[in-house]
């Protein structure tokens, strides 16, 4: 079957091993600043920078799970992890002040959040049915066409991680912006939010390096097969 092609570990390895690189930055240096502490919380935090933009309306709540916090642009609500929410450290104020960017990004309806938003039904869709449709058309010649349908279906994914790196780079600029400009943290303790943020980062560019080769091994399956025929 394609998927057990020992050609696509030539297209999946470089993403996959950036992807558990980056994952190990990021928790080994949340892990670290962790042990930093401040005098807010990352609640604190959070809600600090969003009164500064008047967004009064936007909630801070808890959730469960590990640095599971994000922002949710249709209820309008900054979810925090449990030790970003209660944790008075740099790491927690880092993460917390990044996810408030986001809430700031939609007020000021920033683009690439927008279309990033946009393009989300997409997505979801895209992310399994463009795999399936891809199968059967490589699979039955007579259906070709259809597996390339699949491929342009699946590219929403790829579309959308290469969207995904303008919208959190961005949001990580502003939280190290406002961190200082606001006092919350000083010039010292602005060095563990950049190893936070910045290991944070590398995860979006490895999401957008799988998705973008997994995307050009089904072009490159197609294209050769055609040859082939």
């Amino acid at each position: 079957m394609f998927y057990l092609d020992p050609l696509y570990l030539i297209f999946a390895i470089p993403g996959l091993l950036l992807g558990l690189w980056a994952q190990f930055r990021v928790q080994s240096a949340f892990q670290e600043y962790s042990q930093v502490g401040t005098r807010l919380t990352g609640a604190r935090a959070a809600r600090m920078l969003l009164d500064r933009y008047g967004l009064h309306g936007v909630r801070v709540e808890r959730v469960d799970g590990f640095l599971s916090d994000h922002y949710n642009p249709l209820t309008r609500e900054l979810r925090l992890s449990p030790t970003v929410y209660d944790g008075a450290t740099v790491a927690s104020v880092g993460v917390a002040a990044h996810e408030a960017g986001h809430a700031i990004q939609h007020a000021e309806e920033y683009i690439p959040l927008q279309f990033r938003s946009a393009i989300v039904p997409g997505v979801v869709v895209g992310s399994w049915l463009g795999p399936l449709l891809f199968f059967v058309g490589f699979v039955f010649s007579s259906l070709r066409v259809l597996a390339w349908v699949g491929v342009g279906v699946f590219a929403l994914v790829a579309l959308f991680s290469l969207v995904t790196l303008p919208v959190e780079f961005d949001a990580s600029h502003r939280a190290k912006k406002l961190l200082v400009s606001e006092g919350i943290l000083d010039t010292q303790e602005m060095t563990g939010v950049n190893a936070v943020l910045n290991a944070a980062a590398l995860t979006y560019v490895a999401a957008a390096v799988q998705a973008v080769m997994n995307l050009l091994y089904y072009v490159f399956l197609l294209t050769g097969s055609r040859r082939n025929d």
